[in-house]
């Protein structure tokens, strides 16, 4: 082949790839400004080698005018850097400013070109194998120095950049640096005829590499398709190269071997064929390929836009079971079949299902994931299951995070309010019992039945009084080992039971880590509650026993359910309809118990129609 039409191919093909490569970053990335001015880049490059291609064919003034528009390529690459560096960590106001003024430098560029046209910047000569070649004189060579120092400006900046950023916006912009020398090695040679050096360009015959290396070294760690191409376009290359030199074997050795007929065969036909074979198995690569896939690996392919939506629907939840409904939604429809999802944020057991299942526990460190009942399930589904197992992870480990920001901020609000009600109460209760005391002593001289009427009235506001200073105090505790037993024993002629049967079915070895105090306010308040619906009640019974584990105890009564409209708010302030009851005795109860470290839940499903279970943090001495 001539050298000249090597060359006009080469350049010829550099202007395709770049027309190629701009086009579809301009459509990829078309919300970013640093990419758009990276395919200005790639046109610029395109009407560079056009210029080149026009002098050849002797249209010499256009030729000269696209060559000479070279200050724009690095305008365009400098436009791109300032976009590229001025992210994250790496804004600044200086980079702001520049980004403003970007229209400068491209206004400057086109001033360099009007003055290199002008004043004559090149002349067209022949040397070697060329009849026209393009070489810089007068006004040329500020054109030519111009573009090299904005290049220098650009990769300056680049080399800032890559001082401050980290991760992957680091390795690109090392990338770049590696495919800049590049280029710059293969473009030293096209000015070697201006120096007077009449040599051969020979590196400009892979000037095709730059444009395509240089925007593979900015994307390749953003999208992922291009890691994708760059897999395919390696792969054919080298598969083209082992071919051509398994013909050129065959040819050689086809004659000794008694292979006449092949060894007649021109070898450009051997190698048009083999070409065509390729061609033919690429365009056939893809389809064959998806279908094997289907076969082998039916449900596996995991593209960006599928886990988008994953991490999206999984990211609207704001509780557990919700986070576990739709998870079951997302896999069991990927996978065609039901699959189970278990959370268990309280490091429980896990539970034993049938079919698949995943499940994800809390455990120290963190939350951790892992696949039950997908035996009998192709590797294409096990492989989603575990991409989506680990996503589902990730989430609980922020859904937890949320909902302890929440629990801490709703705790802080509540002594908030409990601080304010508290100081509101003290300040009551001092103006409250100060007119009951006088009301007290007022009655003393009155007949005994309306006295006793009064009294019961004083010590019915007293107990308010009372329960509202406990309910909105400071509650503080100091735990020792109480014995449960002895303790109710010596609280039971305090209440009037009035025929109410009361069960204790505790042994003298049951032992509570709480303060001894206030368990007993627990106590009192629950079984008063508990009498307050069971004395007017035939056969009324309350029942205590331990629970199937230290530190659980349950209060029951035979009094009427808890109706369901009641449930939701049951531990609230002022929300029971005992009679005679302040509203305060459960709200105080749970308080008592949140200060343990413990809870309190009410039951209906233990064969009594009221059930109060309390939770008493174990400790081990007890």
């Amino acid at each position: 082949m001539a050298l000249d039409l090597a060359f006009e191919l080469m350049m010829l093909l550099t202007g395709g790839c770049a027309l190629l490569v701009s086009a579809w970053l301009f459509w990829r990335a078309r919300r970013q400004r640093s990419m758009k001015a990276l395919a200005g880049f790639g046109i610029m490059m395109a009407l560079w080698c056009s210029g080149h291609v026009s002098v050849f064919y002797g249209w010499e003034r256009l030729g000269k005018m696209l060559i000479l528009a070279n200050p724009l390529m690095p305008t365009f690459f400098l436009d791109f850097a300032i976009g590229f560096v001025n992210q994250g960590p790496g804004r600044r106001p200086w980079l702001d400013n520049l980004a403003r003024r970007r229209g400068l430098f491209y206004s400057a560029a086109l001033l360099v070109l009007g003055i290199s046209l002008a004043l004559g910047g090149g002349d067209i000569i022949s040397f070697g194998p060329f009849s026209h070649y393009f070489v810089f004189s007068g006004a040329g060579w500020f054109n030519i120095i111009y573009t090299i120092v904005i290049g220098i400006l650009a990769h300056a900046l680049l080399l800032w950049g890559w001082r401050i950023h980290r991760g992957n916006r680091r390795r690109s912009i090392a990338a770049m640096f590696a495919a800049g020398a590049w280029g710059l090695w293969l473009a030293t040679s096209f000015i070697f005829p201006s120096l007077g050096l009449y040599w051969y360009p020979w590196p400009m015959l892979l000037l095709p590499t730059y444009v395509v290396l240089l925007v593979y070294g900015v994307v390749r760690y953003q999208m992922l398709e291009v890691n994708a191409w760059a897999n395919r376009a390696l792969l054919w290359i080298l598969m083209t190269a082992l071919v051509m030199g398994l013909i050129a074997l065959l040819s050689s050795m086809a004659g000794p071997f008694g292979m006449q007929a092949l060894a007649n065969v021109p070898e450009w036909q051997l190698w048009l064929y083999s070409m065509l074979l390729l061609m033919l198995a690429l365009a056939l690569y893809q389809p064959v390929s998806k279908l094997v896939e289907r076969l082998i690996y039916p449900g596996s392919r995991l593209g960006e836009q599928l886990l988008d939506t994953w991490l999206n629907r999984l990211a609207e939840p704001s509780h557990w079971a919700g986070l576990s409904a739709v998870a079951e939604q997302l896999l069991s429809h990927q996978m065609g079949q039901p699959v189970q999802v278990r959370l268990l944020p309280n490091e429980q057991r896990p539970p034993v299902v049938e079919g698949p299942c995943i499940i994800c526990r809390h455990q120290n460190p963190g939350w951790q994931s892992r696949l039950q009942g997908f035996e009998d399930v192709t590797p294409g589904l096990r492989l989603a299951a575990e991409v989506f197992a680990s996503l589902l992870t990730t989430r609980c480990s922020l859904l937890e995070r949320s909902l302890q920001l929440a629990e801490a901020e709703r705790k802080r609000l509540s002594e908030q309010h409990l601080v304010e009600l508290g100081g509101l109460s003290a300040a009551m209760a001092h103006e409250l019992r100060n007119p009951l005391n006088i009301i007290s002593m007022a009655s003393a001289g009155l007949e005994p039945e309306r006295k006793a009427m009064i009294q019961t009235q004083l010590k019915r506001a007293d107990r308010l009084i009372s329960d509202m200073l406990a309910y909105s105090g400071n509650i503080g505790v100091q735990r020792q080992s109480v014995p449960l037993l002895a303790m109710l024993n010596s609280l039971r002629p305090q209440f009037d039971w009035q025929h109410t049967r009361f069960e204790c079915a505790l042994s003298d070895e049951v032992r509570l880590s709480a303060d001894a105090y206030r368990l007993q306010q627990v106590l009192v308040n629950l079984i008063d509650n508990a009498l307050a619906f069971v004395r007017n009640q035939p056969n009324g019974v309350i029942r205590i026993e331990a629970g199937d584990r230290p530190g659980i105890v349950r209060v029951h009564n035979n009094g009427p359910a808890v109706p369901e409209d009641m449930l939701n708010h049951l531990f609230r302030p002022f929300v029971g309809k005992r009679s005679g009851g302040s509203g305060l005795g459960l709200s105080i109860v749970r308080r008592i118990m949140d200060a343990h470290g413990g809870r309190i839940q009410h039951r209906s499903d233990m064969g009594w129609p009221v059930t109060f279970e309390l939770f008493f943090p174990e400790d081990r001495s007890c």
